[in-house]
Order: structure tokens, then C-alpha cells, then sequence
């Protein structure tokens, strides 16, 4: 994003640039121009006003991306501190790192019923109940105890592939600096704004100081029509250079807020689609373990296959952009993005 900078606007008005001469009559001062606002600065950001850009092009129009729906400041739930867009993201970052906890912690249990049920079928199978029945029946019976061992030995086996391949992945995905790195992208994201708010305070504390400039020159402009003096037009002279220093000084730093605000808004894009990569990887590793679970559960038992078809059916079904779309709509702070501030 380039700023720009709006330069028609003289920051002098025309008839006081040269002082009269003495008896002369002033020339009428003309109503100052009323400007119709088109864009307005909140908490440090300018945007245009919607009236005036109703269909702002997104940065990426064809789909829901993080880059263009988080720029627009919020209040928190409970409405005493304003929650930047970019904030928003962050927390869904941490979110999703607890849920991924949270399935592992599922998963363990489910490990847990797992062993228990296989410890159980393997002492039952060593049961001496009915031990004594002879001939077909008895070889028939005996066979089905030892069935009960074989599946006991397939339920264990399956709890420790639950632990290795499905428990494990889900605990330790990005488990090394995950939020040492989100805070750094906290942290560099607040500075931009502190900088962004800072410079616009320059603006306003520079633009005030213009406005007493201008008047203080109307002022010793309408004592030199009274009475010409030459003092009064020294006074004038000086009046009037630090009028035009004053515009300079203003124009200086609608410069510096305007170069803060471009880097504020290239880091913003660059952060928040990096985040949406880190989700999207998120959710794909999410959909691969847990269509591994269920792999793994259908090797444990076929004949319960009816069971998992519908979490086969939703897992193939799993789209991270679709999930996107849904989290934007539900989340999105508003997709007005910042415009330079210009006089």
C-alpha cells in the first residue's frame, strides 16, 4: 500500500499571503469550503467511511481469508477494552491448540477403557466355569474361552497403536515455542499499533498547532487593517512563516503516520495469513489422526463398522476452508480496510 498525500489545500488563506497597502480596503474573506468527511480514524486506524467505498475489492475475493476480515477493532465480552481483529486470530490459534489437548485427553481414555476391557476378557478366558463338559460340546466351548484371549490380544494391541499414532501426535503437534511464537506475533503487531497511534497524535497535536498559527495570522492581518503599522507587518511576516512551518510540520507527520499505517497494514496481511496457514496445517493433521483412529478401530473389529461410517463419512468431509468460511463469518471484525489520513 503507497500513501499518498492530498497537496491542493493551501494551508494559508489566499488573501493574507501579501499585506495591503495603507487605506486600502480588505478584500472580502470568503467562507471557508466545507469538506464533506470521507474518512474517519478510530483508536489510530483511518478508514474510508462505508457511504463513500461501499464495494471495497478484497485481497483475496475469492475466498474467506483471515487478510481481509480482521481489521476493525472490537469491544471484549465483557465491553471495557477494545480487542484488535488480529487479537481475534491469536486466540483462535491458542484455541486450537487446547482442543488438540483436549482430543488427546479423549483419546487417552479411550486407550484407558481399551486396556481395561482386554485385561477383563483375558482373565475371563481362564475362567474354570463349564471346564468339565465332554466330548464336541467341551472342545467347542474350550475353543470359545480361548477365543476370548485372542481378543483380548487385539484390543491391547490397539490401545498402544491409539498411544503411538493417534494420543501422541494430537499432544505434541507444534508442542516446542508455539507460544513463545504467538506472543512475538503479539507483540510485534501491538508495537505497530503504539506506533501508529503515537504518529496520529503528532497529526492532531501538528494540525491544532496550523489551526492557532492561521488564527493568530487573521488576527495581526485584520490589526494591520485597522492601522497600518510597520511593526504590524513584521508581525504578519512571522506570523505567516510560522503558519507555513506549521503546514509543513503537519504534512511531516501525515507523512510518518502514513508510512506507520502502510507497515501496519503489509504485517497485518503477512501475519494473518501466515495464521491461516498454521490453521489450515492444524486442521489437516487433526482429519489425518483421527481417519488413522479410525482405520485402527475397523483392523480391531469389522463387525462394528456401522458404527464408524459416519465419522468416516465426516472426516472425508473435513475442509479447512469451509471451516474457515464458517469461523470468519461467525468472527470477522469488520472488512473495511485502512486508507491514508490526509488533511
Amino acid at each position: 500500500m503507497e500513501a499518498s498525500f492530498d497537496t491542493e489545500e493551501s494551508f494559508d488563506d489566499p488573501s493574507c499571503l501579501s499585506p495591503q497597502p495603507p487605506g486600502a480596503a480588505s478584500p472580502a474573506r470568503k467562507p471557508p469550503k466545507e469538506m464533506k468527511e470521507t474518512k474517519i480514524t478510530i483508536n489510530g486506524v483511518t478508514f474510508p467511511l462505508p457511504d463513500d467505498n461501499p464495494e471495497q475489492e478484497l485481497l483475496k475475493p475469492n475466498e474467506w481469508s483471515y487478510c481481509d476480515y480482521f481489521w476493525t477493532d472490537r469491544k471484549d465480552p465483557q465491553g471495557t477494552t477494545c480487542v484488535t481483529g488480529f487479537e481475534v486470530l491469536l486466540q483462535k490459534q491458542l484455541k486450537g491448540k487446547q482442543m488438540q489437548k483436549e482430543m488427546a485427553e479423549f483419546i487417552h481414555e479411550r486407550i484407558k477403557i481399551e486396556e481395561e476391557y482386554a485385561k477383563n476378557l483375558s482373565k475371563l478366558s481362564l475362567s474354570p466355569l463349564a471346564a468339565q463338559e465332554e466330548g464336541t460340546v467341551g472342545e467347542a466351548w474350550a475353543q470359545l474361552k480361548k477365543s476370548l484371549a485372542d481378543e483380548a490380544d487385539v484390543h491391547l494391541k490397539f490401545s498402544n497403536k491409539l498411544h503411538s499414532e493417534v494420543e501422541k501426535p494430537l499432544l505434541t503437534f507444534r508442542e516446542h515455542n508455539f507460544k513463545k511464537d504467538m506472543k512475538k506475533y503479539d507483540h510485534h503487531l501491538t508495537d505497530l499499533r503504539k506506533q501508529l497511534s503515537s504518529r496520529f497524535g503528532g497529526v492532531e497535536k501538528a494540525r491544532k498547532a496550523l489551526a492557532d498559527r492561521q488564527k493568530d495570522l487573521d488576527m495581526k492581518t485584520q490589526q494591520l487593517e485597522v492601522k497600518h503599522m510597520n511593526k504590524h507587518e513584521e508581525d504578519i511576516k512571522k506570523a505567516r512563516r510560522k503558519s507555513t512551518q506549521a503546514g509543513d510540520d503537519l504534512m511531516r507527520h501525515l507523512d510518518l503516520y502514513n508510512q506507520a499505517q502502510c507497515k501496519w497494514f503489509e504485517e497485518m496481511v503477512t501475519n494473518s495469513m501466515e495464521l491461516e496457514k498454521l490453521e489450515v496445517e492444524r486442521v489437516e493433521m487433526i482429519q489425518q489422526h483421527l481417519r488413522q483412529y479410525t482405520t485402527l478401530r475397523h483392523e480391531t473389529d469389522m463387525f462394528n463398522q456401522s458404527t464408524l461410517e459416519p465419522v468416516v463419512q465426516l472426516l472425508q468431509s473435513v475442509d479447512p476452508a469451509k471451516d474457515r468460511e464458517l469461523w470468519v463469518k461467525e468472527h470477522q471484525t469488520g472488512e473495511l480496510r485502512p486508507v491514508n489520513l490526509d488533511i
